[in-house]
């Protein structure tokens, strides 16, 4: 599958601009670090002339030592009280942001459709929601504070420059477009090779997620040399594109620092020959150097953080990009609201749909359906005839290109999607179980439901007996993807879940296929309880569930080629007598 187009290179201001928004609900932190940034700036600013002090009138009589080196001891305290005031609140609001941002990205990727995951890769959208949003928790509490009290600095210092010694100082501006010219000109390859890198990453992490999700699997066929070296490979690529984003970001600061500081050294000496001829004291030229050295430290800080806003300009980029996702399956602007309670009739009238992944090969084709209440109707045929597409489209996980589908008389279009939602049960052929414990994975088909009100499910299900005889009954931990479960055990936690949420219509979609023959046979009487009083649609190949339909749907190639029951259809012969030969009767 195809991950969404990479965006183009922009500015760093362009993309992080769109921090502000996360950064506005925490206006009370950002005010504090701002207060803070200040006063640690000012007592910065205030060394050199503690110093000067020092320098000039500290040694020259008794009377002023104490006095001297109290001053000088004052503005430390005061910077280091600032300093700790600065880091705590920044950090603090960089954690709080990057939690907003990544609970709104969470929440804006369970909204978006079936359509948008089809085409995306499940580890890339985890790189983003996790390394990409690091990146940005380091812009805001590091780089932007390290920037903003650097800028503050560098032009504090030099306008103390020019106030201590204007010659010496216009020797030291010409050192600024030195500096800044190699930032520059580097800034648009680093940004370029830091989206890069992060794409890289991403891959890794794809390659990852990938193979630890079908572990048994990889084990199974003897393939963990093999996907090491996938893996191996991805991370040697990763880093060698990583390794140019490290060369660029060295090289622009080392040449910046070399400049900076070379412009430094020239004001030094100018400086020396003023002190030999009296046209400076000592301390005045102390207290140049150390502002000539606290601006060109901040403007070396600032290159640093110029490469790093570069980077995390990129991140900021492809979580952008997800936020900009519209869904496709959205609630209308005034939904319908089903009636009470929901009778489930259900229509589909000439409905036509191809996935976009295959435009020209229609998954339902013309396909009409009248299900009524009450009704338990079997979709049978080969694979790929189209009997899952009928589930998903009735879900609204996709929208048909032609036709219509109704609930109730009202085209599901014009219901909010999670009002549909809830009036149905899906029971999956493979099903999703939670890393948690047995009584939250049935208790996910109705949150509020009562430890009885599982439990109960779980006895209707057939599950109560091998839950009770976990460790910890229904407290234990059933594992990533129910690990450890058989799969028959994962379906009966399914049918559970579907029991518990006790809606209107029921979708089984191959509900009894992972049952062995004992366990089908104390499943089925659930599944025909759960059934009673409620339209059904079902996705079977095993003849027990097939015989108990109302009606047989024979699909194949995205159309409806027969109906009727399970005798009539058999004495028609075609496709569905085949079937029954190949699959049921023997």
């Amino acid at each position: 599958m195809n991950s969404p187009a990479p965006a183009p290179a922009k500015a760093p201001i362009g993309s992080l601009r769109a921090l502000w928004p996360f950064i506005q609900r925490h206006l009370g932190l950002f005010v504090a670090w701002l207060v803070a940034l200040a006063g640690s700036s000012a007592a910065t600013l205030s060394l050199p002339v503690a110093f000067r002090q020092m320098i000039d009138h500290g040694f020259s009589s008794g009377a002023n030592i104490d006095r001297t080196f109290a001053f000088v001891l004052a503005v430390i305290v005061a910077l280091a009280l600032a300093t700790a005031a600065r880091y705590f609140f920044v950090t603090l609001l960089g954690e709080r942001v990057v939690a907003d941002l990544r609970s709104r990205l969470y929440a804006h990727l369970l909204d978006l459709d079936a359509g948008f995951y089809d085409r995306s890769r499940s580890g890339e959208l985890v790189s983003r929601l996790t390394a990409d949003a690091e990146l940005l928790r380091s812009v805001i509490a590091s780089s932007m504070s390290v920037a903003l009290r650097s800028s503050v600095t560098v032009i504090g210092a030099m306008a103390m420059l020019f106030v201590t010694s204007p010659k010496l100082a216009a020797w030291a501006l010409l050192g600024i477009p030195l500096a800044v010219a190699p930032i520059v000109i580097g800034a648009r390859r680093i940004q370029k090779v830091s989206r890069a890198s992060q794409d890289r990453i991403a891959d890794a992490n794809t390659l990852a997620t990938e193979a630890l999700g079908a572990v048994r699997t990889v084990q199974a066929h003897s393939r963990e040399p093999f996907e090491r070296g996938r893996y191996a490979q991805a991370m040697a690529t990763a880093v060698s594109t990583a390794r140019k984003r490290i060369g660029a970001q060295a090289l622009v600061t080392a040449v910046a620092i070399t400049l900076i500081f070379g412009a430094v050294i020239v004001v030094l000496w100018s400086g020396a020959h003023d002190v030999i001829a009296g046209r400076m004291s000592a301390g005045a030229l102390g207290q140049f150097v150390m502002y000539a050295l606290i601006g060109g430290g901040s403007v070396g800080a600032l290159a640093e953080v110029w490469n790093e806003l570069q980077r995390a300009a990129g991140g900021m980029g492809r979580i952008r990009e997800l936020l900009e996702e519209t869904p496709a399956i959205a609630a209308p602007a005034h939904p319908k609201a089903l009636p009470v309670p929901v009778r489930g009739e259900i229509v589909f009238d000439d409905v036509t749909f191809h996935y976009p992944q295959r435009p020209d090969a229609p998954a339902l084709e013309g396909f009409s359906l009248h299900v009524r209440p009450g009704e338990t109707v079997a979709l049978v045929g080969p694979s790929g005839a189209g009997k899952s597409t009928v589930f998903s489209m009735l879900l609204r996980f996709h929208d048909p290109q032609y036709g219509r589908i109704a609930l109730d008389g009202i085209d599901i279009r014009e219901l909010d999607p999670g009002t549909l939602r809830e009036a149905l049960a899906l029971v999956p052929q493979s099903p999703a179980i939670f890393a948690a414990s047995a009584a939250d994975n049935i208790r996910y088909g109705r949150l509020d439901a009562s430890d009885e009100d599982v439990r109960k499910a779980a006895r209707s299900a057939r599950a109560d007996e091998f839950l009770d005889a976990l460790p910890d009954g229904f407290a234990s931990e059933l594992g990533e993807r129910g690990t450890r479960l058989s799969g028959g055990q994962q379906q009966r936690i399914a049918i559970a879940r579907a029991l518990l949420k006790d809606a209107p219509v029921l979708l089984l979609d191959e509900a009894t296929s992972a049952l062995d023959a004992h366990s089908e046979r104390a499943v089925q009487q659930a599944l025909e309880n759960l059934m009673a009083g409620r339209t059904t649609l079902v996705v079977a190949h095993r003849l027990a569930t097939v015989l108990k339909a109302d009606r047989i749907v024979v699909m194949d190639h995205g159309r409806i080629v027969a109906e009727g029951t399970h005798a009539e259809l058999l004495a028609q012969g075609g496709l569905y007598a085949e079937l029954a030969k190949l699959q049921f009767l023997d």
